[in-house]
Parts: structure tokens; C-alpha cells; sequence
């Protein structure tokens, strides 16, 4: 059974940090590149930050360039989001997307950013 599972979501204040992990299983994670998107309540999903198979090649929204940095471990399974610098406007639901052939996503996990 595939499952991508999103976690460390929470409420932050502006300028402070957050790192979402997500954990893949029943698939060959080594195998798909792997996307984060959010969601912000009446918007639609936009994609974050792109990760490929082997982990060699990122790109970024230009709306998170550098303020968040996208990495994998292939051993754990595991794509990561470190987001740092967090402004209100990045409240949303954070989703992780698998893309290989097939694609895979996650539930999200909930981000809000507010003082």
C-alpha cells in the first residue's frame, strides 16, 4: 500500500522556522522525484519545491527562493522541507507529491504562519 506521510506542521510566527518531513512507503522512493505543493484556503495548489530521483537538481517558486530548501534521503524514505524566514502569506496546507510514471500524494499537514 503506497503512503506518503507529511509531518511537522504548526503554527509559527513571522521570521521563525518550520522543517515538513514526508516519509514514503510501499513504493520505490529512490525511483520518483518528489514535489512539495500548498494550498492556501481559495487559492489553488502551487507547487513549492522540486526534488529529482537522485536528489542532484532542485528548483524553487520564486515566492520561497531562498527562504526554503528542499532535500532528500533515500535511506530513510524521506523528502524534506526546511522553511525558514516564514512570512504570513505561507499559510497553507503542505503537500507532498511523488512523480514517477505514477503519482502519489500525501494528506497534508497544516502551516500557518501568524503572530
Amino acid at each position: 500500500q503506497v503512503q506518503l506521510v507529511e509531518s511537522g506542521g504548526g503554527l509559527v510566527q513571522p521570521g521563525g522556522s518550520l522543517r515538513l518531513s514526508c516519509v514514503a512507503s510501499g513504493f520505490t522512493f529512490s525511483w520518483y522525484s518528489m514535489n512539495w505543493y500548498r494550498q492556501a484556503p481559495g487559492k489553488e495548489r502551487e507547487l513549492v519545491a522540486a526534488i529529482s530521483s537522485g536528489g542532484g537538481i532542485t528548483n524553487y517558486a520564486d515566492s520561497v527562493k531562498g527562504r526554503f530548501t528542499i532535500s532528500r534521503d533515500n535511506a530513510k524514505n524521506t523528502v524534506y522541507l526546511q522553511m525558514s524566514s516564514l512570512k504570513v502569506e505561507d499559510t497553507a496546507v503542505y503537500y507532498c507529491k511523488a512523480a514517477g510514471g505514477v503519482v502519489y500524494w500525501g494528506q497534508g499537514t497544516q502551516v500557518t504562519v501568524s503572530s
